[in-house]
């Protein structure tokens, strides 16, 4: 029932096409009931008339048209009710896929860390496709072969009780096979999803994937795994069949026991001159109309279950709730925002895992710029990651100008924040389009000139289009420097007082590091920078320094403070010093 109720609340913002289709539903039952009433009309004149008399050609010739009429006015109300109905289950379906996409933008980075994309995808677009299967087909099936079972009824009942009765003996092993299907074939088909979503998993993981594969050689194990997943989704599959074909050919052969039953019964009683010959036949048209809603609502059945599986699934995926949330009574941070930026004590742990930071403590003036350096997996962009609120802390408080950022609204906090990072990420699309990115609103002459201020202009317009050239998928044909410079543009573009980078000039060449360095140093001017950084050399200029290590801080302090100390920072500085002269002193080493 909580299941249906899901369901539910999306189908009432389409009452009124629910409404035409049911209409039509009732109108569709109407003239179908009809037609049998006429071939038994038709049957008593052939009977008791002779066919050269004029009147009888005329009620003849009147029920054949009467007989198209109804045919017609059927082929009307099965469009609207078909129509109308799709139109409120596809309405359906766009408005869960809404929902399940905004919902996923509110949830926290957290979760996206325990989640593959292609499950993700699975239950949006696969799952939420079921919501239309129960609203354009399960229920109207289900209405008018209800109605259909309540007409036919009333109408067999007014020609012969007793063989009505008797047209109902299967109706119990039908309802039996019913619930023994619906105790198996529910968990089959959220077994077939989840294997679809896994397939789906596997496939996105590979595509984006595929230089990996290549680079190492790996297609034929990635054919062998790619295929083990169709196979488990074909086997998934196949098992959702078998009850099916179980299913279906148990109903019919129920309800084809009932119509042996008439014909035995009805015939004895046609011969015992007890039932007339006309409503014999007639009778016979009406129980096929009968059995039919009866099969029907066997196929319904699987439907509704095939359904009730997918919105399972969309519903667990809706009442996840975000480990990051606006509290009821969260504000707008305060205009203008200077971007002094504290940490009060602030500790750290992923789920129920060790400490990651433990009582860190610092004070970053608005307009300074504080570097965070130290070994892998210290927590360096865990503790910048805080800020924008991409997690929040375990105990303690980040503030900004004095607000905990726990206090405003995740829209305006992130509004002031603008970050660049290591593995840059691009859409599919245009230059122009991701540079946009950091401010769809701003004008040509604000994106060239956030394209200069990132280095960026001069081999953007050596592209084929220029800023209108696409550059595929992650930007894939840009190179590294290439596509973090545009990154910086897309920074520059947003124009916020707090900057965050994250490894922004790893992993590009000298020439390369140079530019983006240049950049990066007209970025950060007038603004609050947090910069994390492995190359200690791109932080020597920071004001305040602050080295991370076993959880919290070991040293703080300028570039000459720390070297003067002799402690880690000192020894980090010293082996990379003694890497980049031995990288120098091989010939062309440093261009490379």
């Amino acid at each position: 029932m909580k299941t249906i109720r899901f369901v539910a609340s999306y189908a009432r913002s389409y009452v009124k096409y629910l409404v035409v289709a049911v209409s039509a539903m009732v109108g569709l039952v109407g003239v179908q009931l009809l037609a049998p009433g006429i071939v038994r009309e038709l049957v008593g004149f052939v009977q008791e008339l002779n066919w050269t008399d004029e009147g009888a050609r005329a009620t003849v010739t009147r029920l054949s048209l009467f007989l198209l009429a109804i045919y017609v006015a059927r082929i009307g109300f099965r469009f609207l009710a078909n129509y109308m109905s799709h139109a409120a289950g596809w309405g359906v379906v766009a408005d869960a896929r809404r929902d399940i996409y905004q919902h996923l933008q509110r949830l926290s980075l957290g979760f996206y860390e325990e989640q593959q994309t292609g499950q993700l995808m699975s239950r949006m677009i696969n799952d939420s496709e079921m919501f239309e299967r129960l609203i354009s087909h399960a229920i109207p099936d289900t209405l008018v072969s209800v109605l259909t079972l309540i007409g036919v009824s009333a109408v067999l009942v007014s020609m012969n009780a007793t063989l009505m009765l008797l047209t109902l003996v299967p109706v119990p092993l039908i309802v039996i096979a019913m619930r023994a299907f619906n105790g198996y074939v529910r968990p089959a088909f959220r077994e077939r999803q989840q294997e679809l979503a896994e397939l789906n998993a596997t496939v996105n993981d590979n595509l984006s994937g595929i230089r990996e594969i290549k680079a190492f050689t790996r297609e034929e194990i990635e054919w062998h795994r790619v295929s083990r997943r169709i196979d488990s989704y074909r086997n998934s599959m196949l098992k959702v069949l078998r009850y099916l074909a179980v299913f279906g050919p148990s109903v019919e052969f129920a309800s084809s026991l009932g119509t042996v039953i008439v014909i035995y019964f009805g015939g004895m009683l046609a011969f015992q001159r007890v039932l007339p010959l006309a409503d014999l036949v007639a009778f016979f048209l009406y129980l096929e109309i009968f059995y039919q809603p009866v099969r029907t609502l066997a196929q319904v059945w699987e439907q509704v279950q095939e359904a009730m599986a997918g919105a399972e699934r969309v519903s667990e995926l809706l009442d996840q709730d975000p480990d990051v949330a606006d509290r009821p009574d969260a504000t707008i941070l305060p205009e203008p925002v200077r971007g002094d930026v504290s940490f009060e004590d602030v500790s750290f742990r992923y789920g129920q895992g060790a400490l990651v930071l433990e009582n860190v403590s610092l004070q970053v003036p608005a307009n300074s710029v504080l570097a965070l350096v130290g070994p892998t997996g210290v927590g360096k962009t865990t503790l910048a990651g805080l800020v924008p609120r991409f997690y929040d802390v375990t105990s303690g408080a980040v503030r900004i100008d004095g607000h905990d950022v726990r206090d405003v609204t995740s829209l305006s906090l992130r509004a002031n924040i603008a970050i660049v990072l290591q593995d840059v990420f691009l859409f599919h699309g245009s230059v122009r389009e991701n540079i946009l990115f950091g401010n769809p609103e701003a004008t040509e002459a604000e994106i060239i000139e956030a394209a200069r201020v990132a280095n960026a202009h001069e081999f953007i317009m050596q592209l084929s289009e220029g800023y209108d050239t696409f550059i595929g998928e992650r930007g894939v044909k840009l190179s590294g420097g290439q596509k973090q410079r545009i990154s910086i543009a897309r920074a520059v573009l947003k124009n916020a007082p707090i900057l965050i980078l994250d490894e922004a000039t790893s992993s590009v060449d000298t020439e390369t590091e140079l530019l983006i360095q240049q950049a990066l140093e007209r970025l950060m001017e007038g603004r609050t920078t947090i910069i994390i950084a492995h190359r200690l050399s791109t932080v020597a200029r920071a004001d305040d320094i602050v080295v991370l290590e076993d959880s919290g801080i070991c040293e703080q302090g300028t570039h000459e403070e720390l070297l003067k100390r002799g402690g880690l920072y000192a020894s980090l500085w010293s082996i990379q010093s003694r890497d980049l002269a031995r990288l120098d002193a091989i010939p062309g080493a440093a261009a490379s």
